[in-house]
Formats: structure tokens, C-alpha cells, sequence
């Protein structure tokens, strides 16, 4: 079965950065496009970046992280990454990442927590 295995996330103060890694296995991970998304409690799970499948990867960025956020991807390792900075309290959310557009095949999987405090 498609599995995503979030990592890397934690505490940090506004201003700062993070990065986040996602493990994915069940899928032919370099055939498909792929991306992050967030959710709060209370709110829907939001996109929040997207990268294709090709080499070096077309990307794609909601407008509430763009030029903070930078989504990319080792293929040869299974892994999509998410760089963070610049980091706002409204960036606190359980981070996911999956395939984009979302399969139906492709469950999520736990998220990894971040939270932008003073």
C-alpha cells in the first residue's frame, strides 16, 4: 500500500526555518507529482505546494507561502522535502504531504507537527 512518512518538525520562533522530509513507498514515487499540505484544527486540510514529477521539478506554491517556502525532491531516495522560512504563527499546522492532485489509492499519513511561537 502508498504510504507518506512526515518528518522533521518541531518548535521554532517566528522568523525562523525548518525542514521538513517526507518518506514515501507503495508508489513509483519519480512518476508522480507531488505536495504538501496543512491543516488546523477546525479547518480544512489546505495545499500548500506542489512539485512535478520531472527532473528538477516544476513547482508550485499557494500564495500564502510563496517566497518562503521551497518544495523539492530526491527521487533516487523516495523523498520529498519542504524548506521553511521565513516562518509566521499562521504557519502552525500538521504538515502532510502526498501526491498532487490527491490519489484515491494515496491514504495520509500522520503528519509532523509545526508551530511558530515566541
Amino acid at each position: 500500500q502508498v504510504q507518506f512518512v512526515e518528518s522533521g518538525g518541531g518548535l521554532v520562533q517566528p522568523g525562523g526555518s525548518l525542514r521538513l522530509s517526507c518518506a514515501a513507498s507503495g508508489i513509483i514515487f519519480s512518476t508522480y507529482a507531488m505536495g504538501w499540505y496543512r491543516q488546523n484544527p477546525g479547518k480544512q486540510r489546505e495545499w500548500v505546494a506542489t512539485i512535478t514529477y520531472g527532473s528538477g521539478g516544476s513547482t508550485a506554491y499557494a500564495d500564502s507561502v510563496k517566497g518562503r517556502f521551497t518544495i523539492s525532491r530526491d527521487n533516487a531516495k523516495n523523498t520529498l522535502y519542504l524548506q521553511m522560512n521565513s516562518l509566521k504563527p499562521e504557519d502552525t499546522a500538521v504538515y502532510y504531504c502526498n501526491t498532487s492532485p490527491r490519489l484515491s489509492l494515496a491514504s495520509w499519513g500522520q503528519g509532523t507537527q509545526v508551530t511558530v511561537s515566541s
